[in-house]
């Protein structure tokens, strides 16, 4: 969504317009840092920017997300806006989609941008000095909300606002000679951040959550006309202590003991409660404040949100409860499927090898099942922490010797794991060892395997290192189905890579995957 406007002004215009703030590369300041997280909070956005385009760089008085103070030209949205000639408001709902950004180095690679919604920052002559925007790492929709569009226009209005004040005291403080002036610009200034004040509570009025403020030590002191809406209490009757009351009696120490831990380290606060609703029931709300600092690191207040999220909660629990049974079900049909081998074994005896090769498969399967499956609190601990290296114990656990002592060794570093990589995983690793066991390191006492898992870069090696059984002559001349199924399931599941040396002292198999095939989240927790 964009609103073409036309030019009127030229880059030289606008680069000594900005030179005139006189703000570039100046120290954060809370006024501005306390803009760009009340942005993030309205648009729930994981990054939010106040950013100024110089003529070769954009550069961030405030941001949220990133841990940078600024960018290139080449991959700042913003300048895009400024330099095609957008309107004021430029929304783009999927950057993979817009082939002026397709190919932006923060698109294609980490940390993978695909919404942007920004704002102009505009001088009163029009001149833009750069925009005020939000980012997200997924797909949004191309129309602004009326609240997220009204919070740009007025948020962005502020922005300008302290840089023109902040530029209008710059110049007054040169020329200022007398202490009636000086007065005169005390009271200026504090009527502008009095209109400040009231600009930021018509935002936080307008807005569906509930919205609340706290000085530093915790003393409630805010909150909008949501929270008493939703709770039914008289205004006031909350402020300092008493919103404890207002929580479930089972959520209460929960919710205080991590409140006090924020309040102590300056850690973001984020939790899941029931709040007791004006109609006298519980219903679950996501809470959520972040500390706000002066340019000391001092926090001066907190700023939070609570969100009724009582109907997904309700929604989560269904579909917790039918995974869980879809799950059993799928459990039932490894016990049929491995029935029906064994059964068809015995009536055709030629092919038992062959059944009893298909039935060790199938159990694989069933065993990375059991392990990824979605749990209730009672069976969770059977199968230990979602972790390759836990996986991997209970896969080879069929593998120790007669006093329990593993002979398959893991060593190094561990990763989440989750579904995406379990199958391939299992089914990579029941032929290996099944091999060592026939043929390989394992069919002898004293032979051991040492598995070594390590990330390096963007990568996660899985090294199978077979020492101790007999030797080999020779690479086999003919490539078996475990084999081939090892190489499918590296390379064609996990997108990978898998090498084999046939070492005279044992067998060498490496498997190099990209890092991020062995669960989804591994991706979702990288940032810039």
């Amino acid at each position: 969504m964009t609103e073409r406007t036309t030019r009127s002004w030229t880059e030289a215009d606008r680069l000594s317009a900005l030179a005139a703030y006189d703000i570039l590369d100046t120290p954060r300041e809370p006024a501005f840092d306390g803009i760009a997280r009340l942005l993030a909070q309205i648009f729930d956005a994981p990054i939010a920017l106040v950013n100024l385009i110089d003529s070769d760089r954009a550069w961030f008085k405030a941001e949220v997300g990133t841990g940078m103070t600024g960018g290139t030209i080449e991959t700042s949205f913003c300048a895009v806006n400024i330099r095609e000639g957008e309107g004021d408001v430029m929304v783009v709902a999927d950057a993979t989609q817009d082939p002026r950004f397709a190919n932006n180095a923060f698109v294609s690679g980490e940390p993978g941008l695909r919404f942007y919604a920004g704002r102009l920052l505009r001088t009163p002559e029009g001149l833009p000095l750069g925009a005020l925007c939000v980012h997200d790492l997924k797909p949004r929709s191309a129309t602004l909300t009326p609240i997220e569009a009204s919070a740009l226009e007025v948020l962005a209005g502020q922005v300008m606002d302290q840089m023109e004040l902040r530029r209008s005291l710059r110049a007054r403080a040169l020329e200022l000679s007398s202490r009636h002036a000086v007065e005169a610009e005390l009271a200026a200034t504090i009527g502008a951040l009095a209109e400040s004040e009231q600009k930021f509570r018509a935002i936080t009025e307008s807005m569906p959550q509930m919205v609340w403020s706290t000085l530093p030590d915790g003393f409630h002191d805010y909150y909008n006309a949501r929270w008493y809406e939703f709770t039914g209490m008289p205004e006031g009757s909350t402020d300092g202590e008493g919103w404890a009351g207002m929580f479930h009696d089972e959520d209460q120490e929960r919710a205080r003991a991590l409140w006090g831990h924020c309040l102590a380290t300056g850690e973001p606060y984020e939790i899941e409660y029931r709040l007791r609703h004006a109609s006298g029931a519980y219903r679950w709300v996501l809470g959520r404040a972040r500390p706000i600092r002066d340019a000391s690191g001092r926090i001066i207040r907190w700023f939070g949100t609570c969100t009724d999220i009582d109907e997904l909660k309700r929604l989560q629990d269904g579909k917790d409860l039918l995974s869980q049974e879809l799950s059993h079900r799928i459990k039932n049909i490894f016990a049929v499927v491995s029935a029906l081998i064994a059964l068809s074994a015995r009536e055709f005896p030629q092919a038992q090898p062959f059944a009893r090769a298909v039935r060790d498969r199938v159990a694989a399967l069933a065993r990375a099942h059991e392990f990824v499956r979605p749990h209730t609190e009672a069976s969770r601990p059977s199968v230990g922490s979602m972790t390759l290296h836990a996986f991997l114990d209970a896969l080879f656990r069929p593998y120790a010797d007669d006093t329990g002592q593993p002979r398959i060794i893991l060593q190094g570093e561990d990763a989440v794991f989750d579904d995406q990589a379990a199958t391939s995983v299992a089914l990579l690793f029941h032929e290996l060892a099944t091999n060592a066991a026939k043929y390989g390191a394992l069919s002898v006492p004293a032979g051991r395997v040492h598995l070594t898992t390590n990330g390096v870069d963007d990568r996660f090696i899985l090294t199978w290192d077979e020492q101790g059984g007999p030797p080999i002559d020779a690479e086999p001349t003919r490539t078996g189905f475990g084999s081939s199924l090892a190489t499918v399931s590296v390379e064609g599941q996990l997108g990978g890579r898998l090498e084999r040396t046939w070492r005279a002292n044992g067998l060498l198999v490496v498997a190099d995957l990209p890092a991020t095939a062995l669960s989804r989240r591994r991706a979702a927790l990288k940032t810039f």
